[in-house]
């Protein structure tokens, strides 16, 4: 029986050629080599994606909070007494940051800055005003979803809330940051 399964195959294939490619269609255009190029080239270079990780501030997940929603974060290990202290607008912020009206980018740019300037003049709570506004889209607050995540992010923090009305609200957070024991001054 196997002779005859071999005899039918071969008068089924009689005349028919090899095939001399082999390498199928699929219908698949070639990759253009200088897009490749241009693409490992963008990949290997700075973007804006690896400046974010020189700042520490990311945005590859933000929290987003509502425009009347209050904010509030401790690191672990902050008393909860001068977070109470700092909520209540008992300890006097020195410095304020106003972003209203800036891009994402300057924003980020400026809130590092700014907080780097608290930090070396030793200040313990500043001010950052982010504004409350809802977006066009109809989608959360974007500064104020941005500040919230970044402040958390920065090592310097120690904690934030929002301010008292007098000092914007839920537009505003105060802000407590470490202090460097400076020679000769005793931490209080």
């Amino acid at each position: 029986m196997q002779d005859d399964d071999f005899d039918l195959f071969r008068a089924n294939v009689r005349g028919i050629k090899p095939i001399s490619i082999d390498r199928a269609d699929t219908g698949k255009p070639r990759q253009d080599r200088q897009q490749v190029t241009y693409k490992r080239t963008q990949a290997s270079s700075p973007t804006a994606q690896q400046r974010i990780q020189v700042d520490g501030l990311s945005d590859q997940f933000v929290i987003d909070v509502a425009a009347e929603e209050e904010l509030f974060w401790a690191r672990e290990g902050v008393q909860e007494g001068q977070m109470r202290k700092m909520k209540a607008g008992q300890i006097p912020f020195e410095g304020n940051l106003d972003l209203h009206g800036l891009s994402v980018e300057k924003a980020r740019e400026q809130l590092w800055a700014f907080l780097a300037e608290a930090l070396r003049f030793e200040i313990r709570c500043t001010r950052v005003t982010h504004g409350k506004a809802a977006r066009t889209d109809g989608k959360r607050p974007m500064l104020k979803s941005h500040v919230n995540t970044w402040l958390r992010q920065h090592p310097q923090v120690l904690g934030f809330t929002s301010c008292q009305a007098k000092h914007g609200g839920t537009g505003a957070v105060y802000v407590l940051l470490k202090r460097t024991m400076l020679e000769g001054r005793d931490e209080d």
